[in-house]
């Protein structure tokens, strides 16, 4: 007799205790797989910098997220919601988040792994890999839990803030860079570890933080600012200070507002209520007051913006790297369910639709992979390379808004592929496919990216040209024109705002296929490019040409371990 839990190996069939008949045709679970170890787009986009030490390393952080319990974590965090405490039993304000331990088990893995901070230390030999380092480990937890990696991916990009102020940075780096978790609400210099949140927007705002009303008044008995206004978005309010834009009186500054006062008294920071979120669940995002709350100059009075860039930038990176992992997991899924369900007597992975739908997602998860990995090179090597400076600033708003677009619509026929099955929570798409969207709104919209896009058009034309011939020379003579259409588009002029989702996804496509063609059999390039950049205009998967071997491309990229 087998049973549901019984290995991949064996058909899932087992006797229900109720009933006097055998259970036939139900899918066998999918846990106990190696996320890193059966996946060999992201083991070739780490050929570079894969030593053993760190091969060894991904191998037990793959086979950890695609166990049992990891996953028993992730649902756990995701159906024990944050809960606001605003007030104590006497009537004194608390302002606490208390969150379930599935969620601080969650933080405490990903903390000791260096997701909040590895970049920021010292190297230690690992120079011009970091980068690539922390975005495999981070590729790999966001396929099973997505929630706890937002205060993790605030802390690690808040550092580029906090850079541009030599003593705030040095206060915080020893707790901010330690490995260990600590989710105890005190004063920072009593904790184990730290964590860094953000406060950027408000009601009247949103995307346009320079309509921000907050404002920030110098209080030269504090030696410090006062801050006093509103947040509608503050993410991961237990962490330990944020990162928070307020008008002062040179203009739109950035300030670091801890939890606790300096000299231990909690600061004005009021939680109003927790947001009612469609998916990153297990996380909370909270609204924020400001009753004079303490804060810290963060870079120049005025200078908010130019402060924060470099800290957009790396959560938008982790944006596209999560994004990819979303997407990886939901092909995962559906894979695994067509190898082992069998309709009209012909196991699903053998009928000729679903060959096709499935090698069709994979594509885009293989390219979503191998881009944000290529990506993250760009920023391990932009120290040494202006091309890689030039790409990692084009690539990244155009990475973002072609990964985190598409890991919707792969979620959803992942689902699909699934029927009845992946509809009900049981299944792990219910919550891939409430998370897949969130990527796409948070650090910036798609109209936003493409606006970036345009800026970067507009102020680096001769930038732009050097990617564009890169990826020509990646991918050949055949994509000539395609290269030329978008030089033309980005680099003769001024672009035409209203075109720009087309250019900027015709160039993710293109870099795309430039980062497989670099890591990847050719067949795999060569059908992702016939499919997405050649192939007439499609509203679904599961067009690919009848050329492609469509079981060769879905055992490559998704192997049967």
């Amino acid at each position: 007799m087998t049973t549901p839990s019984d290995s991949h190996t064996g058909d899932a069939d087992w006797l229900d205790p109720f009933e006097t008949h055998r259970i036939t045709n139900q899918v066998p679970p999918s846990d106990g797989c190696n996320l890193f170890d059966g996946d060999p787009i992201l083991l070739a986009m780490l050929e570079e910098v894969l030593e053993p030490e760190l091969e060894d390393e991904l191998y037990r952080a793959g086979a950890y997220w695609g166990s049992a319990d990891a996953r028993d974590f992730a649902r756990l965090a995701n159906d024990n919601t944050p809960v606001l405490r605003t007030h104590d039993r006497t009537g004194r304000r608390l302002d606490v988040v208390e969150y379930h331990p599935a969620y601080h088990a969650l933080m405490s893995r990903g903390v000791a792994a260096g997701l909040h901070a590895s970049i920021w230390e010292e190297p230690d030999g690992q120079a011009g890999r970091q980068h690539r380092q922390r975005a495999a480990r981070f590729y790999l937890a966001a396929q099973t839990e997505c929630g706890h990696l937002c205060p993790l991916t605030m802390t690690n990009a808040s550092l580029a803030a906090l850079a541009t102020s030599g003593d705030l940075f040095e206060d915080w780096l020893p707790a901010v860079c330690s490995r260990r978790y600590d989710y105890r609400f005190l004063p920072a210099g009593e904790k184990a570890g730290a964590t860094l949140g953000m406060g950027m927007t408000e009601k009247q705002g949103g995307t346009d933080v320079r309509a921000n009303r907050t404002v920030a008044e110098w209080s030269s008995a504090d030696e410090a600012y006062r801050l006093i206004g509103h947040k509608w978005f503050l993410s991961a309010p237990m962490s330990d200070a944020f990162l928070v834009l307020a008008q002062a009186a040179q203009g739109l500054s950035c300030f670091l507002v801890p939890r606790w006062r300096p000299d231990g008294t909690i600061n004005a920071i009021a939680f109003q209520r927790l947001k009612d979120k469609l998916g990153n669940r297990s996380n909370a995002s909270s609204e924020a007051e400001f009753t004079g709350a303490t804060g810290f100059l963060v870079g120049d009075e005025g200078r908010g913006l130019r402060t924060i860039l470099e800290m957009v930038t790396l959560t938008r990176l982790d944006c596209a790297v999560a994004s990819a992992g979303l997407m990886r997991a939901a092909v995962s899924e559906a894979v695994h369910h067509a190898r082992y369900r069998s309709v009209f007597e012909k196991r699903l992975i053998e009928q000729p639709l679903m060959q096709r739908v499935l090698a069709d997602m994979a594509l885009d998860a293989a390219g979503a992979t191998a881009l944000s990995m290529r990506l993250a090179e760009s920023y391990d090597k932009a120290v040494d390379s202006d091309l890689e400076q030039t790409y990692a600033r084009l690539i990244t708003p155009v990475a973002k808004y072609w990964i985190c677009k598409s890991a919707p619509r792969v979620a959803y026929e992942a689902m699909e592929c699934l029927g009845g099955n992946g509809y009900v929570e049981e299944s792990a798409l219910p919550r891939l496919y409430r998370e897949a969207p969130v990527n796409a709104i948070w650090e910036g919209s798609g109209n936003v990216m493409c606006l970036d896009v345009m800026r970067v058009a507009q102020r680096m034309p001769e930038a732009i040209e050097e990617v564009l011939a890169a990826i020509g020379d990646d991918l050949g003579e055949s994509v000539g024109p395609e290269i030329n259409a978008l030089r033309a588009a980005l680099c003769d002029g001024d672009p035409e705002e209203g075109t720009l989702r087309v250019h900027t996804e015709r160039l993710a496509l293109l870099a795309a296929a430039a980062a497989l063609r670099r890591h990847a059999p050719r067949v795999v390039s060569d059908a992702f490019l016939a499919a997405r950049i050649r192939a007439p205009w499609r509203g679904s998967y599961g067009t690919l040409e009848t050329r492609y071997d469509a079981t060769a491309l879905i055992d490559f990229i998704v192997p049967d371990l």
